[in-house]
């Protein structure tokens, strides 16, 4: 179910209905917001809301550890728990990735052996989710959360179907409180809400859908048909359907949250406009950019010393990149942008 469809619309109206007559009722509120995003994402694949489910109960367990733990015992146990974490992600979005480099490999060195490959559905938004989950076990960790969460509101957290599928990427210590009182209708930014949720369907309808169709697609089809004016013009255009169709995403996303009381991070902050590649990725997926910063960046080391400051840039952008998707293009695409940095 995507958002700028009419299947969407109806989902929604149902789904804000009922919420705010709800409004009073606060547990039931967030059972039954819990159950909708468990609905929503069922109708990706219903086989994977298990994942969904044991991703969230996993964590909540590991973050009621984490909290009554001390010492070295709490470190033992958030490293395994985002190894937990990172193993499930690993096995569905890299598996192939990497046994088809290691085919590969193995070939160069003629020692060539086709190891079988497995036939993986890729969940959607399990990038997403499991840096949620993430965000949760080390928040516990590093007392950004003053208790953890009932399972309840770990839920919800995980699963809130405005966010599943194309971010922003909501920490917990950010979204978690706010399922701890019941909203405040008098605290709506509707016409904000509105303006975004509108924008995004103007950049994603209208403009990305208009890129692509009539500048992209036909000369990336076919490059050698094309000049060089062509070939410029099409890879500017595509810079410009990539900005419109991921943050009409996000807009809408945040717009929506919005409109059912729980505000989200700003995605997007004219990054076209950015002076250099620092800026640039202070205004591009900034909660992204920002979630690798705190959680990889900084545990690595962080500025501590050049060179080690240059070889953490260059290991955040490498697996920024391959956050993205998993083939060498998006490796070499953060490589680049983690070169530029250093430079």
């Amino acid at each position: 179910m995507l958002f700028p469809t009419v299947s969407f619309g109806i989902f929604f109206i149902f789904v804000f209905s009922a919420a705010w007559l709800l409004v009073r009722h606060h547990t039931w509120r967030l059972i039954f917001l819990t159950s909708v995003s468990y609905v929503f994402y069922a109708f990706w694949d219903w086989r994977f809301c298990f994942l969904l489910l044991f991703s969230s109960v996993v964590n909540w367990w590991f973050g009621e550890l984490i909290y009554k733990s001390q010492g070295d015992a709490r470190r033992n146990l958030v490293a395994a728990a985002v190894i937990i974490d990172l193993v499930v992600l690993a096995f569905f979005k890299y598996y192939n990735f990497f046994l088809g480099s290691l085919n590969v490999a193995l070939e160069h060195l003629g020692a060539r052996h086709d190891i079988p490959y497995l036939d993986i559905v890729l969940p959607v938004g399990i990038s997403f989710f499991t840096f949620h989950a993430i965000s949760y076990v080390v928040d516990i960790y590093r007392k950004k959360l003053a208790r953890p969460a009932p399972l309840l509101h770990m839920l919800l957290y995980i699963s809130f179907f405005p966010q599943l599928v194309a971010g922003p990427i909501v920490r917990a210590s950010h979204f978690l409180p706010q399922l701890e009182h019941p909203v405040d209708p008098d605290d709506i930014r509707a016409t904000r809400a509105y303006l975004l949720i509108l924008g995004g369907m103007f950049k994603k309808v209208v403009v990305s859908s208009f890129l692509a169709a009539s500048v992209v697609e036909p000369v990336f089809f076919d490059p050698g048909s094309y000049g060089a004016r062509d070939l410029l013009l099409a890879v500017y255009g595509y810079a410009l359907q990539i900005y419109c169709d991921f943050s009409a995403y996000t807009d809408i996303a945040i717009g929506v949250a919005a409109l059912l009381g729980y505000r989200f991070p700003e995605n997007f902050d004219q990054p076209y406009r950015a002076i250099g590649f620092r800026d640039f990725w202070r205004r591009w997926h900034i909660s992204l950019s920002s979630w690798l910063r705190d959680y990889l960046y900084i545990p690595l080391g962080g500025n501590t010393g050049d060179w080690r400051r240059y070889k953490n840039l260059m290991i955040t952008m490498l697996l920024g990149g391959l956050w993205h998707g998993a083939a060498w293009n998006f490796a070499i695409w953060g490589g680049i942008h983690g070169g530029l940095l250093v430079v």
